[in-house]
């Protein structure tokens, strides 16, 4: 599968930027999440790649086709990036069976192909089958009822699993009737060897052409195999439909139309229609959001077994982080069409970059706590946070402030001076820092909160909600009260409160906190984040110490 490589690719509607200057590259097999909060521009970043959506600028590769340019006015059509699309409207034809809504899409397929000889593929597909004739009669004798009767469909479905054949060749091996013969295995290698002869027959008329045929039985003149502009026949669309129906698992419903199936069947069926093609590329639009809670978690395991089963490049668009964070091998978290991070899943949960990262990742959100104070001689941070408690922090590992705070500054100014030459339209969705939530027990009116003077002292510290634990020590810990209790059996999600403000803990077990209990929380030896609340970018993980009152 190929490689997809975009360029400074940017999508605007006169200056409201969807997609901003996004360069991006996704990995040959990779299962890649587009994530984001609603219109934050994932989806028309699936579309451009796709075709399907027209990029203002930029470059866009799939393997080593450039299928849009800018520059270079390059733009190829949807139809000739073989990518395949699910939507999250299904879109299945009701008044076609299973079958014909899969194949729909392969009957209309008119390009360059190699030339096959379909009746010597089938003649070598049959003998091969008949190679193993016990197994085709025990497959017989599996399909037969409590009353003896053959239920052929079943028959011609464990042939077409089992030898990798279509629907005509699965009813012309069962018409040889190995099943009934008094020595089937006589009577297979008699049939055998008259199909070893028609095949024989077939590569003599090509080879009195001048040409033969291949292991795949295309035919080959001069060392290079005939290419003609034509369609899949008959034989090729069944095998195509049969393939993909079998990885979905739904080679059974072949005759049922959509609305005799559950909606996880439907999604399945629109799976195989977007897999029989064999596209280079998957893309998906939030193919799960119509489907129960319960039905949505199955299918992701299903969707993490096709990736691996056809090894297939698959990018996916959700704006839910739990299926972001259990399908992808990659994240890509974009908001207001500007990336933000792409990382592996862990990564971007444990090492968010930015505040917003922070915040998007993870259920229950994470706590973000106000910091104030400067590093010390010993390179620990001395801290005051939740109205004036003394803590210390200590980087994993070595890191100056003062530094960081100056490549800050030059990294700023030189993004403000590329956006002023970037810019072909002033951006009126303009950037801006992450607005970070502090949960209180009475909230405040932001509106009418005066913009702070921030000085490289503000800081906000970010703690993970599995990072707050209840302790059985009083010593080195915060004092809380528990101002809200959610046990679900094998964990317990708790709202704490210190002074005026809200913690977020969840603790794993079946312990019940009663509202209005006094208990002690501890944050040290675990890991938290620090942010600079001037930028919102991540200076450091490491730990706390709570100083003595």
């Amino acid at each position: 599968m190929p490689e997809i490589r975009l360029t400074n690719v940017t999508k605007r509607w006169k200056n409201f930027y969807g997609v901003d200057n996004l360069s991006l590259t996704i990995e040959n097999n990779a299962f890649v999440t587009l994530l984001g909060p609603s219109g934050c521009g994932k989806t028309t970043t699936l579309r451009m790649i796709a075709g399907l959506e027209t990029p203002t600028t930029g470059r866009i590769e799939i393997g080593d086709q450039v299928v849009f340019d800018a520059e270079k006015g390059i733009n190829v059509p949807a139809s000739k990036r073989r990518v395949g699309f699910l939507f999250q409207n299904y879109a299945l034809w009701p008044n076609m069976t299973v079958y014909q809504n899969i194949a729909f899409g392969l009957q209309n397929i008119r390009e360059e192909m190699p030339v096959l000889d379909v009746d010597a593929k089938v003649t070598a597909d049959l003998i091969r089958a008949l190679k193993s004739p016990m197994k085709i009669c025990d497959l017989i004798n599996e399909c037969k009822t409590k009353d003896g009767k053959l239920e052929i469909e079943k028959v011609y479905l464990r042939f077409i699993n089992t030898f990798t054949i279509s629907m005509d060749t699965a009813k012309r091996l069962f018409s040889f009737k190995i099943h009934e013969a008094s020595d089937p295995k006589t009577k297979a290698a008699e049939q055998s060897e008259a199909l070893k002869a028609k095949l024989e027959s077939i590569r003599e008329v090509h080879r009195q052409k001048g040409e033969e045929l291949n292991d795949s039985f295309q035919v080959v003149k001069d060392g290079t195999v005939i290419q003609e502009r034509r369609k899949l026949t008959k034989e090729e669309i069944d095998l195509a439909v049969r393939r993909s129906a079998r990885v979905v698992k739904i080679g059974m419903f072949m005759n049922r139309y959509p609305a005799e199936l559950s909606g996880g069947q439907q999604q399945r069926v629109a799976i195989a229609r977007t897999l029989a093609p064999q596209p280079q590329v998957m893309f998906m639009d939030e193919p799960l959001s119509n489907l129960d809670a319960k039905l949505r978690i199955q299918m992701r395991y299903e969707l993490q077994r096709l990736h691996v089963e056809t090894g297939s490049t698959f990018v996916y668009v959700t704006h839910d982080q739990m299926e972001a964070m259990t399908l992808s091998t990659k994240i890509c978290l974009i908001n207001n069409g500007v990336l933000q991070q792409y990382d592996r899943p862990l990564t971007v949960y444990n090492r968010p970059v930015n505040l917003f990262t922070a915040d998007f990742v993870g259920n229950p959100s994470i706590n973000f706590i106000e910091a104030k104070g400067g590093q010390k001689a010993d390179g620990s941070v001395g801290l005051s946070i939740l109205d004036g408690r003394k803590v210390t922090f200590r980087p994993g590992e070595a890191i100056s402030f003062d530094r960081w705070f100056a490549e800050r500054d030059a990294l700023m100014q030189k993004q403000k001076e590329d956006d002023a030459k970037r810019l072909a339209v002033e951006k009126e969705n303009k950037d801006e820092v992450f607005q970070y939530h502090i949960d209180r027990v009475e909230e405040e009116d932001d509106s009418i909160r005066e913009e702070p003077v921030l000085t490289n002292e503000d800081l906000v510290m970010a703690v993970r909600p599995e990072k707050i634990r209840i302790s059985n020590r009083t010593e080195g810990t915060l004092e809380a009260t528990v101002y809200g209790a959610m046990p679900t059996g094998m964990e317990s999600t708790l709202k704490l409160r210190v002074g005026d403000y809200l913690l977020t803990s969840v603790i794993f077990g079946g312990v019940t906190y009663p509202l209005g209990t006094t208990v002690h929380i501890d944050l040290t030896d675990e890991e938290v984040l620090l942010f600079d609340r001037k930028s919102g970018r991540l200076i450091c993980a490491g730990t706390l110490t709570l100083e003595k009152a």
